[in-house]
């Protein structure tokens, strides 16, 4: 993991809840350092970026910020315009909404806006991004994968991130789609990374120190692939089920933090 970072990480499993208590997103606002604070959404992964964009504009409004700016990169050469480039460098909070997680990455990663945001997020920064956004922040990234299906051998597709979390592997929507065969596999594939599986309306806030504690009203799953024994991942037999033996799996609600370097689970009330 990182260690000359100095933001905060928000990363959450979708479908927030915009509407009554916002637990999630008040957070987000609480951890910014004031009403005032400068906060950029962004809503590159949206194919409908003014409808969406009003709306967070309309939740973070209600919930006290006066500084929001929308900003919608659409292509690369947005993603290298000096101006746009300018408003992430200088934003507070940054905040990724869902949609499509490969236009993130396919649009931002290698332009001057990738390394803004990444220049953002060292400098203190509040990083944000739900759903699409959220599986955008590791070093690896789910692009595809089988829901609620066995877990088989070659059918995830992965792709590089935004890599603003270093060895982990994100995916979101996680119990609600019943996404854990396509985890198993990702770290099956790939035995050094986390995998983390965040549920809808729940969120890890990843701090400086490389631990982040679960925040929202269901579970995060946590896969540690470097007690496995053995599996039969392999481009051998495609579509065979998958075989694993000895994974190690934490299923963490809120009040329970991790350690990302230690591998360890820790409560905080």
């Amino acid at each position: 993991m990182g260690s000359h970072k100095k933001g905060i990480l928000l990363i959450i499993g979708g479908a927030e809840d915009k509407e009554e208590k916002m637990h999630i997103l008040r957070k987000f606002v609480r951890l910014l350092d004031s009403d005032d604070s400068k906060l950029l959404v962004l809503t590159t992964a949206t194919k409908e970026p003014e409808t969406v964009g009003e709306n967070y504009r309309r939740v973070f409004s209600k919930l006290g910020m006066t500084n929001i700016d929308i900003l919608n990169i659409d292509s690369r050469e947005d993603a290298n315009d000096e101006e746009f480039i300018d408003k992430i460098r200088n934003s507070e909070g940054i905040f990724f909404t869902g949609g499509d997680q490969l236009r993130i990455t396919s649009i931002i990663g290698g332009t001057k806006a990738s390394e803004a945001l990444l220049d953002c997020y060292l400098s203190g920064g509040i990083i944000a991004g739900t759903s699409a956004g959220a599986s955008a922040m590791s070093s690896i990234m789910i692009v595809e994968g089988d829901s609620n299906e066995p877990a088989r051998k070659c059918t995830l597709k992965v792709a590089p991130g935004l890599n603003l979390l270093n060895n982990v592997i994100i995916d979101q929507h996680f119990a609600q789609r019943g996404r854990i065969g396509r985890l198993l596999c990702g770290v099956a594939e790939n035995p050094d990374i986390l995998g983390i599986g965040i549920d809808e309306d729940t969120s890890i806030i990843v701090f400086s120190d490389d631990t982040f504690e679960v925040y929202g009203t269901n579970s995060v799953t946590i896969a540690d692939g470097r007690s496995i024994e053995s599996s039969n991942v392999s481009e051998l037999k495609p579509n065979e089920i998958l075989a694993i033996t000895n994974i190690t799996l934490h299923v963490l609600p809120e009040g329970y933090a991790f350690d990302l370097n230690k591998r360890d689970v820790f409560r905080i009330y």
